[in-house]
């Protein structure tokens, strides 16, 4: 695993609040990732190789008891030495119906049999725009995959069929940023959805946008006000709402899963269950998954008052808008109070990764 520039080797001991932490939750996190790291399990969304050293660290996570001794024994800790930047997201929790119907009336789209993931052979464009997925044509061509307003307005994703209809673009534009949702239907069941795949457009923040145009002040901005100003300004086909979130092109498909892992919480990039506040989403063209993160900040984690937050983390998840060696997406968990706090972070944090021993020498 090729090492990011500006890391600095730190002890154990440096990391205020490491021997507070329940290492035991950080470990049950890690395990997860250390299943499909033994096995080799295909990655949802690959990113760097696991080095010969995490493998190991994995394969003894299997079996090992004491969760401090187990991250002494098996890493080495190392400061990023820049600055940290953190965002939350969770698991949205949405009312939705099968069949379209007065009030519910948005799809949410399966992935479409065209579309292909271009991870290691990105589509580059003549404009310089680079493209992470593709429509593949009959000749086996490949060409861009319409933008998010194509898909919406023109129905351009061909072969994707509806998995089910919620009430308007704003909840579904907020599904699609967080990557997953759990759908509650009108006779009790529920339904697990997961990624599957997006269109290849790069990713823009639409809550920048808000600030940028002076339509939301910075100082207000969380996921609620989000919601409330694009519904404010109109969500439906041509209004101000849904132009502004046509401006960030990327979209994002859906599937439905059944899956025993699912059953625990939403499924990260790497391919296993999240866990709140243990599981992190990371740039994974520089970090692959299952490096634990020592995370430092003041963030809302506990209510909607910022507290301080020093807690071992694990990369099983990433992002298009997540870029960068020290910036992090924090898992939340699940459900509407997850998601109020997780709109409120935008914050600056210290970074610690932590290297396999075998990666660590210098």
């Amino acid at each position: 695993m090729r090492r990011p520039e500006g890391l600095s080797p730190v002890a154990f001991e440096a990391l205020d609040g490491f021997t507070r932490d329940s290492l035991d939750e950080a470990l049950a996190a890690f395990r997860r990732s250390a299943v499909r790291i033994v096995t080799a399990e295909t990655e949802q969304r690959p990113a760097r190789q696991p080095p010969p050293g995490l493998v190991a660290a994995s394969q003894a996570a299997l079996e090992e008891a004491n969760p401090e001794d187990f991250f002494r024994r098996w890493f080495r800790p190392f400061r990023l030495n820049r600055a940290g930047f953190v965002t939350a997201y969770y698991e949205p929790e949405v009312e939705a119906r099968l069949a379209p119907e007065p009030g519910f009336e948005t799809p949410i789209l399966s992935r479409p049999p065209d579309l292909v993931t271009l991870n290691e052979a990105p589509l580059r464009l003549p404009t310089g725009e680079t493209l992470t997925s593709a429509r593949r044509a009959a000749d086996g061509t490949l060409a861009p995959y319409p933008d998010r307003r194509a898909i919406e307005e023109e129905g351009a994703a061909t072969g994707s069929r509806p998995i089910a209809f919620v009430r308007d673009a704003v909840e579904l534009f907020l599904m699609q940023v967080q990557g997953s949702a759990r759908l509650r239907l009108p006779d009790g069941a529920s339904l697990p959805l997961t990624y599957d795949g997006r269109n290849g457009w790069p990713y823009t923040s639409i809550g920048r946008l808000l600030i940028e145009r002076g339509i939301t002040p910075a100082g207000e901005m969380s996921l609620e006000t989000m919601k409330a100003t694009l519904r404010r300004l109109g969500a439906a086909s041509g209004e101000p709402g849904r132009k502004l979130m046509q401006e960030n092109r990327s979209s994002v498909f859906f599937g439905i899963d059944a899956s025993s892992d699912r059953q625990v919480g939403p499924i990260g990039g790497e391919g296993c269950a999240l866990t709140p506040l243990r599981s992190i989403a990371v740039d994974r063209s520089i970090w692959c998954y299952g490096l634990p993160f020592w995370i430092e900040t003041r963030v809302p984690w506990q209510d909607e008052t910022e507290a301080k937050l020093e807690r071992l983390m694990i990369a099983q998840d990433t992002g298009s808008a997540i870029l960068g060696a020290a910036r992090a997406d924090l898992f939340f968990g699940a459900g509407d109070a997850a998601g109020r706090r997780a709109g409120l972070v935008r914050h600056p944090a210290e970074f610690t990764v932590f290297l396999p021993v075998d990666e660590a020498a210098p």
